[in-house]
């Protein structure tokens, strides 16, 4: 019989009453016989039948050993299935984002953020109520939302893979809130701009610039879509020294004037306008 096995009889002796233990303890001690060498004979103990025979075959003897700690286990990461939501109030709402980690589009940045509150607070001298607007690089959804809750008609576009995530956002923050339906369109800069082709009122653009390789794209895209009579109005937080490039490139294709800056978000917002050719 293996050690292991031995060491756990104890634990199977049957318990007795108080009085059978106090009986069973008296008989050991007795002897039969004169205290003068008298044979003495051994009173036998009790014997229990639940108490296991130990010269009988192995298999007879089971041992019910659990094991008071658990093998270490090998790590393995945790995946999350779920993404943040960011909750802001604009416009007389709350709205709620979805977002994601598809690319960088499936997040809010901070021009988005500035934007929007700015168009919030200059209702009066940009009134986009009935006014036809396209959205660069849409994102999360946030400017295309709110532009349509103060009224307007939004086409929101981005890449393939960014507009499941923006037609959830738009479609639940301005479903009983707008007058229009926004529109979600798929748009590559500089790649096939005639599919948008449109008369539009202005232009929105947040956050577009930043280091990547398709800001002459960018540019040509803007340069296309502001025909006469249409306003871009584009935000934009200044990170690389790229950004201060673009934005001499812009200055000589478009006339702009600075609209407001957030310097606690390093975040500047332009109006332009094409120049004549």
């Amino acid at each position: 019989m293996d050690a292991e096995c031995l060491e756990c009889v104890p634990c199977v002796q049957p318990e007795l009453p108080a009085a059978e233990e106090e009986d069973s303890r008296e008989g050991a001690d007795e002897t039969v016989g004169d205290e003068e060498g008298g044979e003495q004979q051994d009173v036998p103990e009790p014997q229990s039948p639940q108490t296991p025979a130990l010269g009988g075959d192995e298999k007879d003897v089971k041992c019910h050993f659990e094991q008071s700690i658990q093998p270490r286990k090998e790590w393995a990461p945790t995946v999350y299935t779920s993404f943040g939501k960011e909750r802001l109030w604009c416009a007389g709402y709350e709205i709620i984002i979805q977002e994601s980690i598809e690319d960088y589009g499936g997040v809010i940045w901070p021009a988005a953020k500035a934007l929007c509150y700015f168009l919030e607070e200059n209702q009066d001298e940009f009134d986009l109520k009935d006014k036809n607007i396209l959205e660069l690089g849409s994102g999360t959804g946030l400017v295309s939302i709110v532009a349509c809750i103060l009224g307007a008609h939004v086409i929101a576009t981005d890449l393939p893979n960014i507009l499941g995530n923006l037609r959830f956002n738009l479609s639940r923050n301005t479903k009983g809130r707008s007058l229009h339906i926004p529109e979600v369109r798929e748009l590559a800069w500089g790649e096939d701009l005639q599919n948008t082709s449109c008369a539009f009122d202005y232009i929105l653009a947040a956050d577009v610039v930043y280091y990547h390789t398709c800001l002459d794209k960018l540019l040509k895209t803007m340069k296309y879509f502001c025909q006469p009579g249409t306003q871009l109005i584009w935000a934009n937080k200044f990170r690389f020294n790229t950004d201060l490039d673009f934005l001499s490139d812009f200055n000589i294709s478009f006339e702009t004037e600075v609209l407001a800056e957030y310097p606690e978000l390093e975040v500047k917002i332009f109006k332009a306008t094409r120049k004549a050719d």
